[in-house]
């Protein structure tokens, strides 16, 4: 492609997509003016969710209690009139909690047992799975399918879910006694790993300001379910230059060790390393990105800006790696650094 108005015209025939565009981006920016009534700061944390969102990606949140986690995804779900469940995970919390279970009811009119179907939580356009990590594997694993195939399949009855459907999950990376690491499956269902931080000191003096006095804050609804679907074909439809594809997939293979010509360190630091959902969900970041910021076409610094958050929890670091204090964060790092753009 040698010009924007090319790649354009390959978003649409009609003008529509183009329109279309635009006004994602405009609600992009009212999106982010209506949390800023309720959440100060975190900018980069509510870019990359609403980057899940209209990707059609789930997200991993991780960082310590009282950053606003909670408040965020509630506030998401009612600016965007998202029906909205939260789940406390614990180790006594079983599948049927989350899928919901079949009860044994006697019907009035023949006087016969049948058996009816109570949907559970994951019955939402938005889950919040809180601290997924203190509940057993068992449990984690229910929500496999309803991330990959948004349904739930109950004693043989396979039931779909409302879409849009997005899970977010937290875990805390502090207090991990009583925790169960969650198998690299069900890490991969997970497009973006965001890591939410302390607020700045301008930030932490306005949230205690904000939230010490008696407030009334009305938010303003903005998209409705429908839209949010229109938006998520929108981004399907985005173009991505061959370079730009080319440059995703060399990223995403040169953290697997057994590749040939990696660079020296990843053999030496990683154990496994991202496998071709990553790729995926790179390029399906990158064009969510590029169309909430105006643009009509995924680049380069979609994916550079994508890669920590898409790789880090995809690479298993190596006895190496933990012995000298090595992060995925620094890992990926290192390969924006020598992995070519184009070759």
């Amino acid at each position: 492609m040698t010009s924007q108005a090319s790649e354009t015209a390959r978003l649409d025939e009609s003008a529509d997509d183009v329109a279309r565009v635009r006004a994602l981006n405009a609600a992009r920016d009212r999106i982010r003016s209506e949390l800023r009534k309720v959440i100060v700061g975190q900018d980069e944390v509510v870019t990359q969710l609403l980057i899940a969102l209209f990707a059609r990606g789930h997200c991993l949140f991780e960082g310590v209690p009282g950053l606003g986690k909670t408040l965020l995804v509630n506030t998401i779900a009612d600016i965007l009139e998202l029906s909205f469940n939260r789940i406390q995970f614990t180790p006594d919390l079983m599948p049927s909690d989350i899928t919901g279970t079949e009860v044994l009811e006697e019907d009035r009119t023949t006087g016969k047992r049948v058996y009816r179907f109570i949907k559970g939580p994951v019955f939402a356009n938005i889950l919040l799975a809180d601290e997924i990590n203190r509940t057993p594997p068992k449990t984690q694993s229910a929500l496999l399918q309803s991330m990959q195939e948004y349904r739930v399949t109950v004693a043989g009855q396979s039931y779909p879910l409302p879409l849009p459907f997005l899970v977010l999950a937290t875990q805390n990376p502090i207090e991990q006694e009583g925790t169960y690491p969650l198998p690299e499956a069900q890490l991969d269902r997970f497009m973006l790993h965001i890591v939410v931080d302390y607020p700045s000191m301008d930030e932490e003096v306005d949230i205690v300001l904000e939230n010490t006095v008696t407030r009334n804050v009305s938010l303003n609804r903005l998209l409705t379910p429908g839209e949010v679907i229109d938006f998520q074909e929108l981004v399907r439809r985005v173009p991505v230059p061959g370079h730009v594809v080319r440059y995703a997939t060399r990223l995403a293979r040169a953290t697997r060790p057994a590749e040939p010509d990696v660079p020296d360190f990843v053999p030496q630091w990683l154990e496994w390393g991202a496998g071709p959902r990553a790729s995926m969900f790179l390029i399906l970041g990158a064009k969510a990105r590029a169309i909430l910021d105006g643009r009509y076409t995924a680049g380069l610094e979609d994916i550079r800006a994508l890669a920590r958050p898409v790789l880090r929890h995809r690479l298993v670091l190596n006895y190496h790696a933990e012995a000298e204090g090595v992060t995925a964060d620094q890992i990926v790092t290192r390969l924006l650094e020598v992995v070519p753009e184009d070759e």
